[in-house]
């Protein structure tokens, strides 16, 4: 059957496929007001620089081809990150601030989960070039913002520190793999596969790890986190990183969780998660990513959000499809310069072309124009 798609890849339909792009405009609208300059990467690059700095997970994800023109091997992106990293270092080059901001398509080799596309629409924002945390709180506010606009505002916006993980990983000398058994137990908040993975680490870096699923919660995590956690400048740097954002970010649905560390294999700092009402599920993710872009040549401080504009649009109601209007076919110059003027008021118009069988209310129209007494007017469409 030529018509059966992939699994997990569907096609978008007139309706859903307006919504889609109607979003898409009003959110990179809202990119450009906050100084955020449109980039377009490539579908395919060399495997070698798409997945640059971003860690196993994404490998996995990845599509892989050979170039028929180069023998070398190539991807098709699977997140869009890593691609505006190398723009901002290699090609922009600028010395301050450079505020970026993406939308297109993706491809994942996996679903990321049972309801989840292989082809999300990728939008987001990056900020690169300052590494202070007011970026970070420009950043969040910017996902808040979207996310009003989208009609589907954060209930919560999680926030955790990947800087907390890696010291108390560090101190417990996981190697590689361990600590990626680790990381899933975090994630999943297995606190007895925890306990088990760490019977052999000593104090007080074991308790500290078994605390870390239990650290979720208002502004009180963060000194509770300060009494449960070992005294350590790193930590104690992150853990005063997550109160200033507290503070500076009041007005938000701000909360924590010192577990939830999506993506930590390139973020480096703050990361954060924002669910929607009703949503079980993050709909946008986010972080510090400092130094991506030091394989292309310049190593540049980074914070930034994406997520899947097709997931964001699944809690927006339906959007009400404005009909349109049937032209006669084989009109004159009058008829063509009544059309012209009410496409530039925003109406639809469509010509009625000879042999048409199906229905005119079918195709969308629900209005005509009728020629009376010598003008043109509209009327409600008479039939079919």
């Amino acid at each position: 059957m030529r018509w059966v798609l992939p699994d997990y890849i569907q096609d978008a339909l007139p309706a859903e496929a307006e919504q889609l792009e109607r979003l898409r405009r009003r959110l990179l609208d809202a990119f450009r007001s906050h100084g955020y300059q449109l980039v377009m990467p490539p579908l395919l690059e060399y495997l070698d620089s798409l997945t640059t700095g971003a860690g196993p997970d994404l490998k996995l994800r990845t599509f892989k081809l050979v170039d028929q023109l180069s023998g070398r091997t190539m991807g098709v992106r699977a997140d869009m990150t890593p691609q505006v990293a190398r723009i901002d270092a290699h090609l922009l080059n600028r010395a301050g601030v450079t505020r970026l901001c993406y939308c297109a398509s993706v491809l994942h080799a996996l679903p990321s989960s049972l309801t989840a596309t292989r082809e999300p629409l990728q939008l987001g924002a990056e900020l690169y070039g300052h590494s202070g945390i007011d970026a970070d709180i420009e950043i969040v506010r910017l996902l808040s913002e979207v996310m009003r606009l989208a009609e589907v505002p954060a209930s919560r916006i999680d926030l955790g520190h990947v800087g907390i993980f890696r010291v108390l990983a560090a101190r417990a000398g996981m190697v590689p793999e361990r600590e990626e058994t680790l990381f899933a137990l975090l994630q999943a908040k297995d606190v007895p596969g925890l306990g088990e993975l760490l019977a052999e680490v000593a104090e007080p870096v074991r308790s500290a790890l078994l605390a870390l699923p239990t650290l979720y919660g208002g502004a009180e995590v963060i000194e509770a986190a300060r009494a449960r956690l070992p005294q350590d400048a790193e930590i104690g740097a992150a853990l005063d990183d997550l109160a200033r954002l507290s503070e500076a970010l009041a007005d938000l649905p701000i909360s924590f969780d010192l577990a939830d560390l999506r993506g930590y294999h390139y973020h480096n700092g703050v990361v954060f998660a924002a669910y929607g009402s009703g949503s079980p599920a993050a709909l946008a993710l986010g972080g510090r990513y400092d130094g991506i872009g030091r394989a292309f040549g310049r190593s540049r401080p980074a914070t930034g959000f994406s997520l899947d504009l097709r997931e964001l649009a699944l809690g927006l109601p339906a959007a009400p499809q404005a009909g349109a209007i049937l032209a006669p076919a084989g009109g004159d110059a009058e008829l063509a310069g009544v059309v012209a003027n009410l496409r530039a008021v925003g109406e639809v118009v469509m010509t009625a072309l000879p042999g048409h069988e199906g229905s005119w209310k079918e195709a969308g129209c629900d209005r005509q124009l009728i020629k009376r007494d010598g003008r043109w007017a509209v009327e409600a469409l008479q039939g079919e």
